[in-house]
């Protein structure tokens, strides 16, 4: 991983939204000054939503994504609004073609992002085709109509004639979120000058020659943050503290190896991990952790899912698929019912579980993340993650710095 890279769950997730035949592949298109996306006349050229991580000057680092007609058609078409929806989940900043006058289908979508507080910029694409008086009359009435419904006068947009991009790009840096509102993976964890030790496993779950995602963007974090990094394999930890004049202010471990390093670690130093830590990055750290007692109140009529964010292969000593439910089963019996997710995989209904196992998502952004969690907090379902998880089991997580 080239630590100058930004990973796509890390950027800004633009999405385009309409109508089949709204125009959303040629905007794109237009926007970028590339060929990202196929262009027809047909309806519903695109399917699967487009995902293209690019730098867009004023934006920084994006992921724009070119989604399919939300007025699809037909099992295929049902199949397709679905991804659509998911889509939605993952988009920081939403852009909403206007096709016609009826708006039903548009003012959903417009109220479904304002309900998840994501920036809407209504659009009008097209306009260069409008070149008849009745036609420029009823673009006219149709952006009354979308400013009064929505609140925002939209852009009108020419992706033939170029009209309309450089307003739109305005548009999306003002719709960008402060960076005081951004994230951080350690937060009040680190401060600049504190040493910071790092613990990683070099195991079959490494990629050879390669550190993991979340290794990467915490190692760029805390230099970010002018602190003193030291990285060491689980091997070399007690040889490390030794070596050190005074004793690491934290230290950030893998979570499957808590107990090990709590019982190394000096007094005076705080224990995390990089899965708890993206616990608080990704998702909300404060209902997993409060989730994480529903643990104790299972029994083996009970059913848990465990939601990994990674499409890779399983693994013969995979957290998810095999060392966290072998530790709940250890806890509660055999007879424990664990379901395994991964990717962009996951229930509608969630009522049928009665926790929730998340991954650290490093492979997702904050977005979606929150949507799941939102979704099990709708339904009444505990959800924790998987660094939380192994605290619990390690008995420790009253020690954790959180």
């Amino acid at each position: 991983m080239d630590l100058n890279q930004t990973p796509r769950a890390n950027r800004l997730h633009i999405g385009f939204y309409g109508r089949r035949n709204s125009g959303k592949s040629s905007l794109i298109n237009a926007f970028t000054g590339q060929e990202i996306s196929i262009v027809s006349d047909v309806p519903g050229t695109t399917t699967d939503p487009v995902y293209k991580a690019m730098e867009i000057k004023g934006l920084g680092p994006v992921t724009l994504i070119d989604t399919a007609g939300f007025d699809d058609v037909g099992d295929l078409g049902d199949s397709r609004v679905k991804k659509t929806e998911a889509a939605a989940q993952k988009t920081d900043i939403a852009v909403l073609l206007f096709s016609g006058l009826d708006m039903k289908e548009e003012i959903f979508w417009f109220d479904y992002f304002k309900k998840r507080q994501t920036p809407v910029i209504p659009v009008i694409s097209r306009v260069d085709e409008r070149s008849r008086r009745q036609e420029k009359l009823d673009l006219i009435e149709l952006s009354e109509q979308v400013a009064a419904k929505t609140g925002r006068q939209p852009i009108r947009i020419s992706a033939v004639q170029g009209k309309g991009i450089d307003e739109l790009r305005e548009a999306l840096i003002q719709a960008m979120p402060d960076d005081a509102e951004k994230p951080s993976i350690t937060g009040q964890l680190a401060k600049a000058g504190d040493t910071v030790m790092l613990v990683m496993p070099q195991d079959i779950q490494a990629p050879k020659g390669r550190l993991i995602l979340p290794q990467v963007q915490t190692i760029r974090e805390l230099l970010d943050k002018d602190c003193l990094v030291v990285c060491v394999t689980p091997a070399q930890l007690k040889n490390a503290l030794t070596n050190l004049t005074k004793a690491p202010e934290l230290i950030i471990s893998d979570s499957q190896i808590f107990a090990e390093v709590s019982a190394l670690k000096p007094a005076d130093s705080r224990l995390t991990s990089f899965s708890v830590l993206f616990a608080g990055y990704k998702g909300d750290l404060q209902y997993y952790t409060e989730s994480v007692s529903a643990i104790s109140k299972l029994t083996e009529q009970s059913k848990v899912l465990i939601a990994e964010c990674c499409t890779h292969a399983p693994l013969t000593e995979d957290i998810g698929r095999v060392k966290i439910p072998a530790l709940l089963r250890k806890k509660i019996g055999s007879a424990l019912k664990v379901d395994v997710l991964s990717g962009s995989d996951f229930p509608d209904d969630l009522s049928v579980y009665d926790l929730i196992i998340q991954c650290g998502a490093c492979m997702f952004n904050r977005k979606y993340v929150m949507a799941r969690v939102n979704q099990a907090k709708q339904q009444g379902v505990p959800m924790t993650n998987y660094g939380i998880v192994m605290a619990y089991f390690s008995g420790i997580l009253e020690q954790i710095a959180l």
